[in-house]
């Protein structure tokens, strides 16, 4: 089995490739592409040993919301 990677440049191209599917002469799988932010956070937790999780990440964005909003609705 090959694997190649192909852009469409023609809707035309995609139907083509969706009747060779039908034909069960090829399979599609559509490429999940990582966000540039996760892309980063690998990149800086690879030279930290004690980066922060998912989670550490969520819960400060959070709290920083939460003191905006309470900020902006007490200074309106």
């Amino acid at each position: 089995m090959e694997t190649l990677q192909i852009e469409i440049l023609n809707p035309k191209a995609k139907r083509i490739l969706k009747n060779l599917a039908d034909l069960k002469l090829i399979t599609i799988k559509k490429e999940k592409k990582q966000s540039e932010f996760i892309t980063l956070l690998e990149k800086l937790r690879a030279n930290s040993e004690n980066a922060p999780t998912d989670e550490e990440i969520t819960a400060e964005a959070e709290a920083l919301r939460s003191k905006r909003y309470f900020y902006q609705r007490d200074h309106s």
